[in-house]
């Protein structure tokens, strides 16, 4: 052995270790066993498993179960992991067993490798032990499904509600600042009766109100804890008061409310809450996605298109043509709207995928769903402060299209009937006129008659113009 590894031993024999490196055999048999993609788990997951390996110290501590110098060398341990310390010690694929037992036993040991130095022996002694003493009274199989939770939580409660809250407020900035400006509607792409441009981002807001409705619904069930469940859900091998001790350390320290499974076969068996909360998340992407498509094409143009308001200059938009802009900001969420939807499909189809008491898709199901929650909430806030902030309405262009919309000739409905006012439209459009010049040429009303029907900020307000109603 060089000075560059050290020798450490698992069930199945001795394994060369990077010398500097926290974890021990097991670990550097997944890294060997899993070059697959490169990918590992990212910091909201990693901060989980260090909270989970906390808070099952701190209860076997309580318990009687854990001398008091190893669970608090413990604990501090976990908690360099939960601040981020030591992230680059967690280098396991995200394709690797399907129960993430690997991931969990790179926590155990790099937990117990710094506990050990955190008392001053050597790493890879064992004086803290990974299996016996980190990982007492757990199974991969609950702790995997417990830090899924964990982290899934943390990503929607700290991440992505936050975020949508900062892009409603956006929104809701704009809808009172263009709340005067009166445009065309459009329906099926095409002219329909005229609308304030505040009103439609106003729909806006609340499409993303209720997307946070819809995030903040999907917590209570991600509250719920496999931990204490171990290998198949009976919880051998773990004290009858763990589960309830653990939950009440991790709410504590998140926060949030975690409390122990309803029931535990479920909880290992089956992965439902994920599947759920990520389809909360897919709809707020659509949400995302909708909204950040009618803002270009309401910016489309410049002087080709729709041209209603205008885009902020965020970075010149093409390599051969002069003076391009592009909404590049918006472009990008409809990018993650693509992807989100992908990882949707894959944490729907792994959640399905659970066989007898085991559901072994863990890995691929906690990664897509922190990958969209992480995807959502960068792209909500950039969104809000890159590109809605930054609009502005074309107020007089506005009313120039409004003005020659021939959708106008619904509000001559009630005054002159739908059969005339259809023959005023086709008129207009035929002879290059306005519904108010044919309405007042052909004798159906009176030019002050007219202006009273026709008035277009009236006709963004409920009710029936030119009748008392």
């Amino acid at each position: 052995m060089s000075d560059e590894f050290r020798t450490e031993a698992d069930s199945l024999g001795e394994m060369q270790v990077p010398a500097d490196a926290y974890w021990g055999a097991q670990t550097q048999r997944a890294v060997e066993n899993f070059p697959i993609s490169g990918i590992a788990f990212g910091r909201r997951f990693v901060r989980a498993l260090g909270i989970v390996k906390k808070a099952a110290a701190q209860a076997n501590r309580d318990l009687g179960l854990l001398d008091d110098d190893i669970a608090e060398a413990i604990v501090d341990a976990a908690d360099e992991v939960i601040a981020g310390d030591h992230d680059d010690q967690f280098p396991v694929d995200i394709f690797q067993t399907g129960s993430g037992t690997s991931s969990n036993m790179n926590a155990n040991e790099v937990i117990a490798n710094r506990a050990a130095e955190i008392m001053g022996h050597e790493i890879g002694d064992r004086v803290v032990h990974p299996n016996d003493h980190v990982n007492y009274g757990q199974s991969s199989n609950d702790v995997i499904p417990t830090a899924m939770h964990v982290s899934a939580l943390e990503a929607v409660a700290k991440d992505v509600v936050p975020a949508l809250e900062t892009l409603a407020e956006s929104l809701g900035e704009k809808e009172d600042e263009f709340d005067g400006v009166v445009k065309t509607g459009r329906t099926h792409l095409q002219d329909a009766t005229p609308v304030r441009l505040g009103q439609e981002f106003g729909g806006y807001r609340a499409q993303i109100e209720k997307g946070i409705a819809r995030a903040e619904n999907i917590q209570d069930h991600l509250g719920e804890l496999a931990l204490g469940g171990t290998a198949t859900g009976t919880g051998l091998n773990t004290h009858p008061e763990f589960p309830e001790r653990a939950a009440e350390y991790m709410s504590e320290e998140t926060g949030l409310q975690f409390r122990e499974a309803d029931n535990h076969f479920e909880a290992q068996a089956a992965h439902d809450a994920m599947s759920e909360a990520h389809g909360a998340l897919r709809t707020v992407a659509g949400s995302l996605n909708k909204i950040a498509n009618d803002l270009r094409l309401l910016a489309s143009g410049p002087r080709n298109g729709l041209g209603e308001i205008e885009q902020p200059e965020n970075q010149p938009g093409s390599s051969i043509m002069p003076g391009k802009i592009n909404p590049v900001v918006a472009e990008s969420v409809n990018q993650l709207h693509k992807q989100v939807v992908g990882n949707d499909a894959a944490v729907s189809a792994g959640a399905s995928e659970g066989q007898i008491d085991l559901n072994l898709y863990k890995p691929v199901l906690a990664h897509n769903f922190l990958q969209s929650a992480e995807l959502i909430a960068n792209g909500s806030e950039i969104f809000a402060e890159r590109f809605v902030d930054k609009l502005e309405a074309n107020e007089e262009y506005c009313a120039e299209q409004v003005e020659q919309s021939m959708a106008l000739a619904t509000a001559l409905n009630p005054a002159i009937g739908y059969d005339k006012a259809s023959k005023v439209a086709k008129k207009a459009l035929a002879e290059g006129k306005t519904v108010r010049e044919v309405a007042v040429d052909e004798g159906y009303l009176t030019p002050e008659e007219a202006d009273e029907v026709l008035d277009p900020e009236a006709m963004t307000h409920r009710g029936i113009l030119g009748t008392d109603e």
